[in-house]
């Protein structure tokens, strides 16, 4: 039995391991030899157990565990040199245990100190002594088992040598700054929830696989590109997490990830696995880089990745390809053109996006501007001045693009046989608002009628957050034999199930983050609030499952699961809407937008 509730529930209760629980393996004989195969005697000790094993006639191994109220600590040591390993073996069904490292090398190994980190659990900080530095591997298992170990690799052994582990609480201050910090308490349970770096699963030599460390869904889930900018957010405002243990540092090794192994010859990054044609896939790591280096100042790493930078904000300008400034994907997005085993323009990956993508063009928009500040940094005023005029161009066409007069907010997308396809998306048009693409007041007036919308169709389960969209979305605009995909052809059949009119929690912020820029205050007041009570419970997952519809990263409107993940790390985004209520985040946050 292993478990914690940093925040003093009943967390604790619940196993974070899988049967039989925290083990050894002895290294004997040329071979690894697990724990329980040796003889055992067990002794009561201070606060815990001694567990005394017998290798051979002449070596004993023993392993000592104590508790407090706060905390554990084991010390293992040998009478003759033995080599050891401690696993932990995750139960990722209970919650998505991973390691958030003070160093994450090249070949996948990590170091102490290290956070664990137990979803809707709390972190605990894993020091090592002598010496501070042991070398670990987390290793996962996607299919079919679900499932991860962390392996600590002690030094040899030896009758001069032992070694203890101790496991502390980490809890999170508030960001400096903050003026109602008992919100901050609220949200502080679910922050570190953002942060889910890969376990090395899968076959390297494959797609489908992940590399140990970058930042994914989940432990053994996929690592994607356009989720980057979500945690590179989340970064900017809790860049150190513990002792040595920097979150910037995993935002920064995560965008080399993805502009140095994952982007092809034209420029043009994967999204996941091995599906390129992501617009918003690009414009993610952009927005990362001005998280991390607005976070840490790191202007010489800035130097070395500005060309990468550029090249991925280029091929984004490229794909203007009838020069009115809108990004066009290479989806058509023109009705009943879904064809598996393609996908659709963004995040939003089983709906028909293309075109001229709204949810994509926004983040593309919030990306030139980033970069045009980043390239303000090195004094480029040549480059600064192109990415600026790029954005002005796009946020002068989008409104022409997108706004739908009939229903006075912006559409989904314009597919290029000139269709408006609008579901009454408040995601799309928090985007919009959110980084400026409509004034504050006409914002106003766009979420003043997807508020009568939402209030219309009868929507209440705020604790859940709010609809991806209020309408159901045609047959002819979803992914064929998809889940969620309707048979009849107005959507009605399953409405509110995936992405035709689920929820999930996190691409939410955007149409909160609108309501706070443009004076809404107290509407989103009440969402969040209610998001947050659910948060407290772990509402907004129930562990790895992989597996459609038990995933609760989506629900239906009346919290029934209609997800696959289980766990999905971007969904705990809307937890940036408890900085970005105050006047003062905001500033900071938007100001590369701010010359809009």
């Amino acid at each position: 039995m292993l478990s914690w509730d940093t925040e003093g529930g009943d967390r604790v209760r619940s196993n974070l391991l899988r049967s039989p629980g925290l083990g050894l393996r002895v290294w004997v004989d040329n071979q690894w030899f697990d724990g329980t195969e040796f003889p055992a005697t067990v002794q009561p000790a201070a606060n815990g157990t001694r567990y005394l094993l017998q290798l051979d006639e002449r070596n004993t191994l023993e392993w000592n565990i104590s508790s407090s109220r706060d905390g554990f600590e084991m010390t293992l040591s040998a009478q003759r040199p033995a080599k050891v390993e401690v696993v932990f073996p995750f139960n990722l069904r209970v919650t998505p245990t991973t390691v958030l490292p003070a160093v994450w090398h090249a070949d996948g190994h990590v170091e102490t100190p290290l956070v664990i980190s137990a979803p809707d659990f709390g972190q605990m900080l894993l020091r090592a002594a002598p010496g501070g530095a042991i070398k670990g591997r987390l290793e996962g298992f996607r299919r079919p088992f679900h499932m991860a170990n962390l392996i600590l690799e002690l030094p040899p052994l030896s009758e001069n040598h032992k070694y203890t582990f101790s496991f502390t609480p980490v809890t999170l201050a508030a960001p400096a700054g903050l003026g109602d910090s008992s919100i901050w308490q609220l949200a502080r349970r679910g922050w570190f929830n953002a942060f889910q770096p890969a376990s090395a699963w899968g076959d390297r030599s494959t797609s489908y696989s992940a590399e140990p460390g970058i930042l994914a869904n989940n432990v053994v889930s996929d690592p994607v590109s356009f989720c980057l900018y979500s945690f590179a957010d989340h970064m900017l405002w809790t860049p150190w997490l513990a002792e040595g243990i920097s979150a910037a540092q995993l935002v920064r090794n995560s965008i080399e990830y993805w502009l140095l192994k994952r982007t092809n010859s034209s420029g043009e990054i994967v999204g996941y696995g091995d599906y390129y044609n992501f617009l918003d896939a690009n414009p993610s790591p952009i927005i990362a880089a001005w998280d991390y280096v607005e976070a840490s100042g790191d202007l010489t790493w800035l130097e070395r990745m500005i060309w990468h930078l550029e090249t991925a904000a280029n091929y984004s300008a490229y794909r203007d390809m009838d020069r009115d400034g809108m990004v066009e994907a290479t989806q058509s997005g023109n009705a009943n053109t879904f064809l598996l085993p393609a996908r659709s323009s963004n995040w939003f990956d089983a709906m028909n996006y293309g075109h001229k993508d709204g949810f994509s063009n926004a983040l593309i928009y919030r990306a030139w501007r980033c970069l045009a500040d980043l390239e303000a940094k090195l004094h480029r005023e040549e480059r600064r001045a192109h990415y600026t005029q790029l954005a002005e161009r796009l946020r002068t066409a989008y409104v022409a693009a997108l706004y739908n007069p009939a229903t006075g907010w912006f559409a989904n997308w314009r597919s290029a046989d000139g269709a408006l396809h609008d579901y009454a998306c408040p995601v799309v048009n928090g985007l919009a608002i959110e980084y400026g693409l409509v004034g504050p007041s006409r914002g106003r007036e766009i979420l003043g009628r997807l508020w009568s919308k939402i209030e219309s169709v009868g929507f209440t389960r705020f604790d859940l957050g709010i609809p991806s969209t209020l309408v159901p979305v045609l047959r002819s605009d979803y992914m064929p034999g998809g889940f969620g995909c309707p048979t009849r052809e107005d959507g009605t059949d399953t409405f509110q199930h995936y992405q035709n009119g689920g929820i999930t929690a996190g691409r939410m912020q955007h149409f909160l983050a609108a309501c706070y820029v443009t004076g809404l205050d107290d509407r989103a007041e009440r969402v969040l609030k209610a998001m947050l009570g659910r948060q407290q419970g772990g509402g907004f997952q129930n562990g790895v499952r992989d597996e459609l519809p038990e995933g609760m990263e989506w629900t239906t409107w009346s919290g029934e699961t209609c997800g696959y993940e289980g766990y999905l790390s971007d969904n705990y985004s809307f937890l940036l809407s408890v900085l970005l209520r105050e006047p003062a985040f905001r500033r900071r946050f938007y100001r590369p937008l701010a010359a809009s």
